[in-house]
C-alpha cells in the first residue's frame, strides 16, 4: 500500500488542476468549477481548501515562487558562470514546471489588489534572492544585473506564451 506521503494530497491535486487552468485560460477565464472538474472533485470541495478563486490563485503563485527561489538558491557555479547556470536553472523550470512559470510571470497583469500585492512581494523576494546570489559571487552592480536577469526571464516567458521563440534572444530559431 503506498504511503500517504507518496501520493499528492487532494489540496495539491486541486492546485495542480488550477495551475493548468490558469496557465491555459488566465485568471479571469478560469473558474473554480473548471478547476474542480479537472481535479476530479466537486466545486464545494475546492472551497473546503480555498475560500475563493483568488486564494487558489495565490496558492498557485506561492508554490511557483518557492520553486523559483529554491532553484536559484541551489545553483552551484563559479562566479563567472553563475548567471548562465541560474539561467539554465530557470530554463529547466520552464521545461519541468512550464505552467507554473507562465502563471507566475503573467500574474502581474491581474488587477485584483490582493493578487497584485502578493505578486509584488513575490517578484521583490525573487529579486532579492538573485541580488544576494550575485553579490556573494562578486558580480558588479548586482541589483542592476538581477533586474536584467529577471527581465530575461520575462522575455523567455513571453516568447513561450506567444509561441514566438524568435522573440527570445536565446532562441535557436
Amino acid at each position: 500500500m503506498p504511503s500517504k506521503e507518496a501520493s499528492p494530497s487532494r489540496r495539491d491535486q486541486i492546485i495542480d488542476a488550477a495551475v493548468a487552468s490558469f496557465a491555459e485560460h488566465g485568471y479571469y477565464k478560469t473558474t473554480t468549477a473548471n478547476v474542480a472538474k479537472a481535479a476530479g472533485v466537486t466545486q464545494p470541495y475546492v472551497f473546503h481548501f480555498f475560500k475563493s478563486k483568488e486564494d487558489l490563485f495565490i496558492a498557485v503563485l506561492e508554490r511557483a515562487k518557492g520553486k523559483i527561489e529554491e532553484a536559484f538558491v541551489n545553483v552551484e557555479a563559479p562566479p563567472e558562470q553563475l548567471v548562465e547556470v541560474m539561467g539554465r536553472a530557470f530554463g529547466q523550470l520552464m521545461k519541468t514546471h512550464r505552467d507554473e512559470m507562465l502563471v507566475t510571470m503573467q500574474a502581474f497583469t491581474t488587477s485584483e489588489p490582493g493578487i497584485r500585492a502578493i505578486v509584488r512581494n513575490h517578484f521583490t523576494s525573487i529579486h532579492q534572492t538573485v541580488i544576494l546570489r550575485f553579490e556573494r559571487s562578486g558580480i558588479p552592480n548586482a541589483k542592476f544585473a538581477a533586474s536584467m536577469f529577471i527581465g530575461s526571464g520575462l522575455i523567455i516567458t513571453m516568447s513561450e506564451v506567444l509561441e514566438a521563440p524568435e522573440l527570445s534572444p536565446w532562441s535557436n530559431k
